[in-house]
C-alpha cells in the first residue's frame, strides 16, 4: 500500500503554510499527487438565507468568499512549487468545508486538514473541523496543529500508535504504513490493558506488533496503567517520549441532527502539538 493521491485543505488561516509545507512533504515523501482544495462556502451561505427567507448574499460578499478561496490557493500553489513538489494540482470549488471536503475525501488516500482554530473567525463564526470528515469521509486524516515543531520532513521519525484492541485503531495503523514503512522508530502504547483483558489477550499488544511486522514495521510494544483522561494520557506520553506523530482511531456518533465525537478523540484534536493521524 502507497499514497497516490494527498488532497490539502486551503484556507486564509494563519497556520495554512504549515499545513501545506507538511502536506508537500508527505506528498515528497511517497511520491504522491498533491491536490490543493479551496472553497468558498456560498453554498452554506445561500441555503442559510433560504431558510431564513432572508435576501441573498449581496455580489460584494461573494466577491470577496471568491477572493479568499482564490488568495488561499495561490499561496498554496507558490509553497508547493518551492518545496519541489511537481505532481500537484489546484481546484476552487463553491461548496462549504464539510460537503466539500468530504466528495474529495473519496478520491483521495489521505486528507490534510488543520487543527480548528477557534481565533479563525468568519463573520462571527469560529469553523470548526467538521465531525463528518472523520465519521463519514471513509479516508485518513492527517491533522496538523496549530503550536508545535514541524517535522523535518515527510517521513516522521517516531510515530506513537495508540491500541485499545478496536477496529478504528486496527484501522487506522493500516491507513498509516507509508507513513509507518518510513520511520526510524514506533511506539506502540496499550493504556490499562488490564481493564479489558477479553479485547487485549494475554499479551497485549503482541498480536497488533506480529501484524505490523509482516509488513516490514517493527513496533515497541509499551503498556502502561494510568487515571489520566485517555486523550491527556496519549498526548503526555507523545511529549514524553519525544514522537513526532500520533495514530490513533477515531470515535463519534449522531445525536439527533449533531455528530459529536467522543471523549478521548475530542480532547486530543483540541489539546494536540503535534500532527494526528486519525481513521474511523
Amino acid at each position: 500500500m502507497s499514497y497516490k493521491t494527498i488532497v490539502v485543505h486551503c484556507d486564509q488561516s494563519q497556520h495554512a503554510a504549515a499545513r501545506y509545507a507538511l502536506a508537500a512533504k508527505v506528498a515528497l515523501a511517497a511520491g504522491a499527487h498533491l491536490t490543493g482544495v479551496a472553497l468558498t462556502g456560498i453554498s452554506r451561505y445561500a441555503e442559510w438565507n433560504d431558510s431564513l427567507g432572508a435576501w441573498p448574499l449581496p455580489p460584494h460578499v461573494l466577491d470577496h468568499l471568491r477572493h479568499q478561496a482564490g488568495a488561499a490557493l495561490a499561496t498554496f500553489e507558490r509553497d508547493v512549487a518551492a518545496a519541489g513538489v511537481d505532481q500537484w494540482s489546484s481546484s476552487l470549488y463553491e461548496d462549504d468545508a464539510e460537503s466539500g471536503l468530504l466528495q474529495h475525501a473519496r478520491y483521495a488516500d489521505l486528507l490534510v486538514l488543520g487543527q480548528t482554530d477557534p481565533d479563525d473567525i468568519q463573520f462571527g463564526i469560529v469553523r470548526p473541523l467538521p465531525p463528518e470528515l472523520l465519521l463519514q469521509g471513509g479516508r485518513p486524516l492527517l491533522l496538523v496543529p496549530n503550536a508545535g515543531n514541524p517535522p523535518a520532513s515527510g517521513a516522521f521519525r517516531h510515530p506513537l500508535l495508540a491500541w485499545n484492541g478496536g477496529t478504528r485503531a486496527a484501522r487506522a495503523f493500516t491507513d498509516a504504513l507509508p507513513l509507518l514503512k518510513l520511520a526510524e522508530r514506533i511506539t506502540l502504547l496499550v493504556l490499562n490493558a488490564d481493564q479489558d483483558k477479553a479485547r487485549h489477550g494475554s499479551e497485549p499488544g503482541a498480536d497488533m506488533a506480529l501484524f505490523l511486522a509482516r509488513h516490514g514495521v517493527r513496533v515497541d510494544v509499551m503498556r502502561e496503567f494510568t487515571t489520566l483522561e485517555t486523550g491527556a494520557a496519549l498526548l503526555g506520553a507523545a511529549a514524553e517520549r519525544g514522537c513526532d506523530l500520533l495514530v490513533m482511531g477515531g470515535y463519534g456518533h449522531r445525536r439527533l441532527h449533531e455528530t459529536l465525537l467522543g471523549g478521548a478523540t475530542r480532547s486530543v484534536l483540541r489539546g494536540m502539538t503535534l500532527p494526528v493521524l486519525i481513521s474511523h
